[in-house]
């Protein structure tokens, strides 16, 4: 165990802890995707469709108030 501060902040921020999590992985490489991995369901539910409506209703509906305040600080 450390005996000061300094020397755990050091040796928390050292670089070679996390080299073992990176020895083994391999970058570049070719993903290898077949047709059977993917459900069988495909496309946007009924959640995601009314999250995006109710996500761009709010910014329809608040664009004009921010256009009247740019327009009234100016």
């Amino acid at each position: 165990m450390c005996s000061n501060a300094s020397e755990v902040a050091t040796g928390f921020l050292k670089a070679d802890r996390y080299q073992g999590s990176r020895k083994n992985k391999k970058r570049g490489g070719v993903v290898n995707i077949q047709n059977n991995q993917f459900p069988e369901q495909q496309g946007f539910s009924r959640q995601d469709i009314l999250w995006a409506l109710g996500i761009w209703s709010v910014i329809l509906s608040l664009s004009p108030v921010v256009v009247f305040y740019v327009l009234m600080v100016n």
